[in-house]
C-alpha cells in the first residue's frame, strides 16, 4: 500500500502536496506543471479582513493543473474521497471533454485520487477514467470501488510532502508504447 504515515496528509492537503511536488519536478527541470485557478467574480467583500465572503464561479473550469512534462502536455484533476469508492460526481463532464482533447492532441491526461481512509493516493488513467464515465452514462454504478483498481497505479514511496506521481505518469507512457 502506499502510505506515508499514518497520521494522514500531516496537516497538509493533498493539494499543497501536489503543488510542492510541482515545485521540486521543475527545479529539477523535470516538468513545468501549473495550477490552473478557478475563475470567479467576488460579490461581497468583507471590509475589515478584507476577505471576499460571497463570489460566483465565472466559468466552468477546465482541470486543476496543466503543462508539459520532457516536452509532453500533460493535464489533470487533484480529486480526493473519504471512504474506499470514489464517487463519479466528483468529475464533471466539461473536466472528461478536455481531458479527452489533450488525449487527443498527443497529451497525457489522468486523475490523481487521495484515498483518506487508507492514505492512499491513486494515478488513473484517462482511458480507465473514460470506462468507468461510461458506465456511468450506461445506468451503471454512479461510483469506483477502491478493489476496481489496477495496484500497479498506486503511488508508491510517497515522502511527505512529495508526491512522485511521474513515476506513474512513465509508467502509463510505457503502457502505450
Amino acid at each position: 500500500m502506499a502510505t506515508w504515515n499514518s497520521r494522514g496528509l500531516r496537516g497538509s492537503s493533498f493539494e499543497e502536496m501536489i503543488n510542492h511536488t510541482n515545485e521540486v519536478y521543475r527545479e529539477k527541470s523535470l516538468a513545468l506543471i501549473q495550477k490552473i485557478p478557478t475563475p470567479i467574480t467576488p460579490v461581497k467583500f468583507d471590509q475589515q479582513s478584507r476577505h471576499i465572503t460571497l463570489a460566483y464561479f465565472d466559468q466552468q473550469s477546465t482541470v486543476d493543473y496543466i503543462g508539459a512534462v520532457q516536452g509532453i502536455p500533460v493535464c489533470f484533476d487533484a480529486k480526493e474521497c473519504a471512504k474506499q469508492t470514489f464517487p463519479l460526481q466528483n468529475v464533471h463532464a466539461h473536466q472528461v471533454e478536455f481531458m479527452r482533447l489533450m488525449e487527443e492532441q498527443g497529451g497525457i491526461a489522468f486523475l490523481l485520487i487521495y484515498f483518506s481512509e487508507t492514505d492512499e493516493c491513486y494515478y488513473m488513467k484517462f482511458d480507465e477514467l473514460l470506462r468507468f464515465w461510461k458506465r456511468s452514462e450506461e445506468g451503471g454504478r454512479k461510483s469506483i470501488r477502491r478493489e476496481e483498481l489496477n495496484e500497479d497505479y498506486f503511488i508508491r514511496d510517497i515522502r511527505f510532502p512529495f508526491i512522485p506521481y511521474l513515476v506513474m505518469l512513465d509508467h502509463d507512457l510505457s503502457q502505450r508504447s
